[in-house]
């Protein structure tokens, strides 16, 4: 499917953040305008042919979100991620005065964080998509069986069909996607959140392998000043404290939206 947006270059973090969740929020809405259109048809003849089409057109909407997460992910990590992978150990290869280039070391470590973040942007969509087939199931079934239950009581068929619609809507509603711990986060909050952490999370993951490649064991940590080790929530500040670059690599960030940067210290060899 073509892109509605011109092709995802590199560029500033939170550009790309927000484009990509443009992107992921209108195919959600689409979906989301697909599902009312079930719903009034439901309340006006759920046992039509124009409902059985109706479904069917969701279920399209449903492949063509899953089609724009997968496509959003691979410009993301074939076009953002090295570009940010190579600022950073840029960044880093300035400060420590030696030439950054596409070595097998660092060309082997994008590729593992590439197949991470692909993962996770797919992982993070599947919750959304499950939420869509659970109405679509609900939906087909319920055209398929519920409406002649409810008709056969004290309900006429145009009234059983509305009362129906109103049960999917109320159960089976998308203007969020809920996790399975109960969080409700819209679509474009979760893929804004995650393009920035893997936006961070490569920038300092060239920095580190960078100072790692120069024998540098020590980096210092750049953050907010409330900001935690391991969350935001976290007593052990990050801030101007000086950490090992194995450590930094097991936090290069500590929740979705943090800043954490690093800078490498080769005149130290020890907290």
């Amino acid at each position: 499917m073509p892109y509605e947006w011109p092709p995802l270059v590199p560029g500033d973090p939170d550009e790309i953040a927000r484009r990509v969740a443009a992107v992921l929020e209108d195919a959600w809405q689409r979906l989301a305008a697909q599902q009312r259109a079930v719903l009034a048809q439901f309340a006006d003849n759920p046992r039509t042919p124009q409902t059985v089409a109706t479904l069917e057109e969701f279920k399209q909407a449903i492949r063509v979100f899953r089609q724009r997460v997968d496509q959003e992910a691979q410009q993301f990590v074939h076009r953002q991620l090295p570009h940010l992978y190579a600022a950073g150990a840029q960044s880093a290869a300035e400060a420590l005065d030696v030439t950054f280039t596409w070595t097998t070391f660092h060309r082997d470590a994008l590729q593992a964080l590439a197949a991470d973040s692909y993962a996770d942007f797919l992982r993070r969509s599947q919750e959304a998509e499950r939420m869509a087939n659970q109405f679509f199931r609900a939906a087909r079934v319920a055209a398929r069986q519920e409406v002649p239950l409810l008709a056969a009581g004290n309900l006429t068929a145009k009234q059983a069909a509305r009362k129906l619609a109103d049960k999917l809507a109320t159960e089976h509603k998308l203007t969020h996607v809920v996790y399975r711990n109960g969080a409700r986060v819209s679509v474009r909050a979760w893929a804004e959140a995650a393009t920035l952490a893997k936006s961070a999370v490569a920038y300092n993951a060239g920095t580190l392998n960078c100072a790692r490649q120069a024998g540098v064991t020590m980096v210092e940590v750049f953050d907010g000043l409330d900001c935690g080790w391991t969350t935001h929530q976290d007593a052990d500040k990050a801030n101007r404290t000086v950490r090992t670059v194995e450590d930094a690599a097991e936090w290069p960030i500590s929740h979705p939206r943090c800043r954490r940067g690093f800078g490498p210290r080769p005149d130290l060899t020890s907290v």
